[in-house]
C-alpha cells in the first residue's frame, strides 16, 4: 500500500497528465501530511479531477464513467439519499442482484459494504470524479430538497387530508415550504430554464426544466410535497389556493442576480391532482438587433428591407416556442423610437422595450387583441405589434391598418412561409386585402446551437455538447406576381411554387447553411429536414423529396412517373394511355 502513490503519480506521468519533476515536487515538500497523491495534484492545480480519476481507474482495474452521470430512475429509488451523501457515491444501474454504482473513493469498503446492507444487492463499483459524484447527487437528489421536504409542515405533508383555507395559506409561509420552492425557481433560472414542468407521475411529483427545448428531468418529490409546492407557488402568483378543479394564470416577479425577472404560472387540474407550469421571462434577454439571430446575410437584408418599408403586415411563423416573438422584438429593437410611435399589444409583456408603449392584453376585462388593435389606430402610432394572429376579426383589422399605411408585426401559427398566406385565406380574410396588406413573411425553427467551448464534443459548460439555440429561417417577401395569384384567392400549392421561382429558398438549405457554418449539429436539423421534406413526394431510388408536380427527382434526376407523348403521367401496368389511347411505353 505504501507504493500505490508513487504507482498513481507514474501512470499521470505515462500519460502526459504531469512531468516527472512535478511528480518529485508532489511527494515532496508539496504535499500535506496524510493528503492522498491524487488531492495534492488537485489541490495545487497540476491535474484535473478527471486525470486523477481516469489514472485511479487504470490502477485499480475498474471502469471509469466520464461526466455528466446518467443514473437510471429505478437505481436513484434503490439507494436512500443520506447513504448517498454520506459516501459521495451516485447509483447507476440495478438489476434483480447487482448494483452499480459510481464513487470517488472505490477503496471505500466501508461505502461498498453499507450498500450491499441498504439494497441486498452485490455492488459494482465504478471510477468517477468527486465533482462529478456531487454534480449527480445534485442534480438527481436536489441537494438539500430532501432535508427540505421532510420539514414540510405536517398539514400539507398528509395529500389525504383536506386543510382549509386559511391554514393552508399560513403553511405556505412557513420557512421549508419558502426554501424549497424559492430553491427550485432559483435552480431553474440558473440552469437557464424557460419553463419549468411539476407533474404527478403516480407515486411522486416529477419536476422538469424545459433547457434549449428539451424536457430534462431534474429531480423528483414525494407525492406529498405536492400540496406544498403547488400551494407556494399559487400564493406567489396571486392565485386562489382553494380552487383546484379549473386552471388558473398568475404572475410572480422575482428578483435574481440583480436582474427582474417574470414567471408565469400556470396551473392545470389532471387526473388526481394538478400540474402546474411556470414560465421564465427574463427582460434582459430582449435581442438587441437581427444580427444575433443568425440569419442568412440574404435573408437579413430581405428582412431588414421590409421592415424599413414603414407599411405592411410582417409576419413571423412557425409553431409555439420557435422563437417568433423574439424575431419581432429583434426588429423593434432597430427601429427610431424617438421619431416613431411605436405600440404593442401582448399576452403576456415578455420584453421590456423602452421607448415603446407597451398594451398588456386582457380578454376578461373585454380587451382581446381585436379591441386593443381598434383602440391603438386611434392613438397615431407608426408601427404596431401584435403578439399573435388568432381570428379573422384580428387579422383584418391588421391587413386593413396596413394598407392605410402602418408597419404592422405580428405571428401566426404555420409550417412555412407560404403556409402562412394560405392560413389567412382560410381564416376568411378577403383575399384583396391579404394581397395588398401582406408585405413579408418570416418562418422559422430552433435548433440547438453547438457549444462554443467543445464544438460539440462535450464538456462541462454544455449538454452532450451544445449549449443555446440558433434559429433557422425561411423570408418571403411578397411580390407582384404572388400578390396576383393571392388575390385571385390560390391554391397553397401554387403559392409555394411561385415563391420558390421568386427566389424563395427552402427551410432545409438553411439548415444546411447552419451545419456548413459550424452554428449546429447534423443531427439536430435530421428533424427539420424530415419535415420539409414532407412538401414533397419522396424519390424511389434517393428518398429525396420531389416537388408536387414536378416529373424528375432534382437530386438523382430520375424520372418520378413515365409521361405520354400527350403530355400525361402512364402508371405502371397500363397499356394503353386512358387520354389519348397511345400505346404505353414502359
Amino acid at each position: 500500500m505504501a507504493t500505490r502513490p508513487r504507482i498513481l503519480g507514474q501512470l499521470l506521468v505515462e500519460n502526459g497528465c504531469i512531468s516527472a519533476d512535478m511528480l518529485d515536487q508532489v511527494l515532496g515538500p508539496d504535499r500535506k501530511r496524510g493528503e492522498r497523491i491524487g488531492e495534492t495534484l488537485v489541490r495545487t492545480g497540476r491535474a484535473s479531477p478527471e486525470d486523477i480519476a481516469r489514472a485511479l481507474s487504470v490502477q485499480l482495474g475498474l471502469p471509469y464513467v466520464a461526466p455528466p452521470l446518467c443514473p437510471d430512475r429505478e437505481a436513484l429509488q434503490t439507494v436512500r439519499p443520506e447513504l448517498v451523501r454520506a459516501h459521495l457515491l451516485l447509483p447507476l444501474t440495478v438489476t434483480q442482484r447487482t448494483l452499480q454504482a459510481a464513487m470517488s473513493d472505490p477503496l471505500n469498503l466501508q461505502a461498498v459494504d453499507d450498500l450491499q446492507f441498504q439494497t441486498g444487492k452485490r455492488v459494482h463499483a465504478l471510477v468517477a470524479s468527486p465533482d462529478a459524484v456531487l454534480e449527480g447527487i445534485e442534480s438527481h437528489y436536489g441537494g438539500d430538497f430532501v432535508d427540505l421536504v421532510d420539514a414540510l409542515p405536517a398539514v400539507l405533508r398528509s395529500p389525504g387530508k383536506d386543510a382549509e383555507r386559511a391554514k393552508l395559506e399560513r403553511a405556505t409561509r412557513k420557512a421549508p415550504v419558502v426554501r424549497l420552492v424559492d430553491r427550485i425557481l432559483r435552480s431553474a433560472i440558473d440552469d437557464g430554464a424557460s419553463d419549468i414542468h411539476v407533474e404527478e407521475t403516480g407515486q411522486d411529483v416529477r419536476i422538469r426544466l424545459r433547457i434549449d427545448g428539451l424536457l430534462r428531468q431534474t429531480l423528483d418529490l414525494p407525492a406529498a410535497s405536492r400540496r406544498a409546492v403547488l400551494s407556494r407557488l399559487k400564493v406567489l402568483a396571486g392565485m386562489d389556493i382553494s380552487v383546484r378543479r379549473r386552471a388558473q394564470d398568475g404572475r410572480i416577479a422575482i428578483e435574481h442576480a440583480g436582474r427582474l425577472l417574470t414567471l408565469r404560472v400556470s396551473t392545470l387540474p389532471v387526473n388526481g391532482g394538478e400540474k402546474a407550469v411556470v414560465r421564465i421571462l427574463d427582460s434582459d434577454t430582449a435581442p438587441r438587433s437581427l444580427d444575433g439571430l443568425g440569419m442568412a446575410q440574404d435573408d437579413l437584408s430581405t428582412l431588414r428591407r421590409l421592415v424599413s418599408r414603414g407599411e405592411g403586415v410582417v409576419l413571423s411563423a412557425g409553431p409555439t416556442g420557435s422563437g417568433k416573438s423574439t424575431t419581432l422584438f429583434a426588429a423593434l429593437s432597430e427601429l427610431d423610437r424617438d421619431v416613431r410611435n411605436v405600440v404593442t399589444l401582448e399576452d403576456p409583456v415578455e420584453y421590456r422595450l423602452p421607448g415603446a408603449s407597451q398594451v398588456q392584453v386582457d380578454r376578461r376585462a373585454g380587451l382581446g387583441f381585436p379591441e386593443a388593435l381598434r383602440a391603438v389606430l386611434r392613438q397615431d402610432p407608426d408601427v404596431v405589434m401584435v403578439g399573435e394572429i388568432r381570428d379573422r376579426e384580428t387579422a383584418e383589422i391588421a391587413m386593413t391598418a396596413a394598407v392605410t399605411g402602418h408597419l404592422v408585426l405580428s405571428t401566426i401559427h404555420t409550417t412555412d412561409a407560404p403556409g402562412a398566406v394560405t392560413r389567412l385565406l382560410d381564416m376568411g380574410v378577403p383575399p384583396f386585402l391579404v394581397a395588398g396588406g401582406l408585405a413579408g413573411v418570416v418562418a422559422q425553427r430552433l435548433v440547438r446551437r453547438l457549444c462554443g467551448s467543445c464544438r460539440g464534443r462535450g464538456c462541462d459548460a454544455c449538454v452532450d455538447g451544445h449549449r443555446g439555440r440558433t434559429g433557422i429561417y425561411q423570408v418571403l417577401p411578397i411580390s407582384d406576381a404572388l400578390r396576383d395569384e393571392i388575390s385571385r384567392g390560390g391554391s397553397s400549392s401554387e403559392v409555394r411554387r411561385l415563391a420558390r421561382e421568386t427566389g424563395m429558398s427552402g427551410m432545409e438549405s438553411d439548415a444546411r447553411r447552419a451545419v456548413a457554418h459550424g452554428l449546429t449539429s447534423p443531427h439536430e436539423i435530421t428533424r427539420l429536414l424530415a419535415a420539409a421534406e414532407g412538401f414533397g413526394v419522396a424519390c424511389r431510388h434517393c428518398d429525396a423529396a420531389i416537388p408536387v408536380g414536378a416529373m424528375a427527382c432534382p437530386t438523382c434526376g430520375r424520372q418520378r412517373r413515365v409521361h405520354c407523348a400527350c403530355g400525361r403521367g402512364i402508371e405502371r401496368g397500363w397499356r394503353f394511355c386512358p387520354w389519348c389511347l397511345r400505346p404505353a411505353r414502359i
